[in-house]
């Protein structure tokens, strides 16, 4: 990892307890739109409890589909550029 984003990433760590605090507020305030309010509940709960897990359904009876490719590609042993 590049010296410059890890050095980002714990610039921004600093600021977690103040972010926090902030959607404490927005989601505790009256004047706040609900829109607002649910949108800061849910970030903390996000980043307390971590995501809820999404359901994936593909196909009338609600079972997922998985499709593989693969390929094979065939290099010349004196040319592994070709």
């Amino acid at each position: 990892m590049a010296k410059a984003l890890t050095e980002i990433r714990s610039l921004a760590r600093s600021h977690t307890r103040t972010a926090l605090n902030v959607l404490v507020g927005v989601m505790r305030s009256k004047d706040a739109t609900a829109a607002a309010r649910v949108s800061a509940a849910n970030a903390i709960l996000d980043r307390g409890w971590g995501k809820a897990p999404q359901a994936i359904q593909n196909g009338n009876d609600g079972a997922f589909e998985l499709i593989h490719r693969i390929e094979r590609i065939i290099v010349h042993p004196e040319n592994p550029d070709s």
